[in-house]
């Protein structure tokens, strides 16, 4: 979708990488212009004590691109770099608004440059206010200030923290999706535009329905116990063989019939405690352990032909080593095969771009790069002689 489009990722860690690897999965050129240490990810398993040559971490994000090192403290470094942008589409960036200012790669430098400049620049928290140049990670950023690690905390209980990049790689969705839409806008009007996105925002957004109520009615209920839901049937339940299902009430009452005759406890279907919403939420406590004795007499198997037969809504509560074997994984094209770094033709699964185009070629494009791998015949493609790229060798302004 994205072929012939040139993007030029000029970032580190995650959630930045992320977007540029869905733009890299659904066809686009992604260059990734990195530090002479490289993308600290780099080392991700090295930091835990592991090292290994193909990173599982590291390829998801950066899978199918070239790696271009370039030391952007110096001068012709950063010279380098906006000669980069003269005929790209976008460029993507994570570095923080008042070093890019200070190294000439602002977006009013580089759109000078080149007009039809697709822009992005994800940061912590956007590039206004007084927090503009504030590091952001997605646990403090996106997590922790947003609101959203406090609300899913369950009410009286210590704060825990997010899994490994959970609020980077829903920015990257958000980033690649706002991406695209300025490049519509850039193919319609010959003109491209500043892009911002942040993880401060996008966790917002992914919070925007218990946000919404915030802002309407000045308040918002605290995360509660199973005992103690607003919904009683909207719960969690324990099988006789200890798997835990996710079970969903639809709107008003149409599922309280069909669950009784699911635990078999026809006798509950005109019990005043639970034949109304109301009824059901005054009575929740006393309910939700009506349920769980229901669910307890039966094993995952039997009450999930149950669930179905009564087209009640529920899901299994899986772990990811029950998820790597569910046929809807691969059936939904969740799970696809990246080559492995080791060059012998080998591949290892990893986790899809979010989204499918059924019939295009939209997965993973090759191996994530070496560092530096592609220096040398990125910088000829840009019309550089032989001696100039040597020269910029011998002065350590790449690698």
């Amino acid at each position: 979708m994205l072929e012939g489009l040139k993007v030029i990722e000029y970032a580190t860690y995650m959630a930045a990488p992320g977007a540029g690897s869905i733009l890299c999965d659904w066809g686009a050129d992604v260059v990734k212009v990195e530090p002479p240490g490289g993308d600290p990810i780099r080392i991700f398993f090295r930091t835990l004590g592991t090292d290994i040559q193909d990173n599982p971490v590291f390829d998801f994000d950066n899978r199918g691109k070239k790696s271009v090192v370039i030391d952007t403290s110096k001068p012709e470094g950063q010279k380098l770099l906006r000669k980069m942008v003269e005929d790209a589409d976008v460029f993507l960036t994570n570095v923080r608004p008042g070093g890019l200012e200070r190294s000439g790669l602002s977006y009013e430098e580089l759109s000078r440059i080149n007009p039809k400049l697709v822009y992005c620049s994800l940061t912590g928290y956007g590039l206004q206010g007084q927090d503009a140049d504030r590091p952001g990670f997605d646990v403090a950023s996106f997590w922790s200030r947003t609101g959203v690690g406090s609300l899913t905390v369950p009410k009286g209980q210590e704060p825990f923290p997010l899994r490994t990049a959970f609020g980077d790689h829903t920015t990257s969705m958000a980033t690649a999706a706002g991406i695209c839409a300025a490049l519509v806008e850039a193919q319609r009007t010959g003109k491209g535009r500043l892009v911002e996105s942040s993880l401060f925002r996008a966790g917002l957004y992914a919070l925007g329905s218990d946000f919404a109520i915030q802002l309407f009615f000045n308040r918002v209920a605290s995360t509660k116990s199973r005992h103690e839901q607003n919904v009683p049937m909207t719960n969690f339940f324990r099988t006789q063989d200890n798997h835990w299902l996710c079970i969903v009430q639809r709107q008003g009452d149409v599922d309280w019939v069909p669950m009784c005759k699911v635990i078999g406890r026809e006798d509950l279907i005109e019990d005043p405690r639970f034949t109304s919403s109301k009824a059901r939420r005054q009575n929740g406590a006393e309910l939700v352990e009506i349920l769980d004795a229901g669910f307890a007499q039966f094993t995952k198997a039997d009450v999930s032909v149950r669930l179905d037969a009564h087209a009640i809504a529920w899901a299994p509560v899986q772990t990811l080593a029950e998820v790597v074997n569910d046929p809807q994984a691969e059936a939904a094209g969740a799970i696809v095969q990246v080559p492995s770094t080791k060059g012998d033709g080998s591949t290892f699964p990893s986790p899809a771009s979010p989204v499918r185009f059924p019939g295009a070629d939209d997965g993973p494009k090759g191996p994530s790069p070496k560092l530096g791998e592609h220096t040398r015949s990125v910088l000829g493609a840009m019309g550089l002689s032989a001696e100039e790229i040597e020269t910029l060798y011998a002065d350590s302004v790449v690698r």
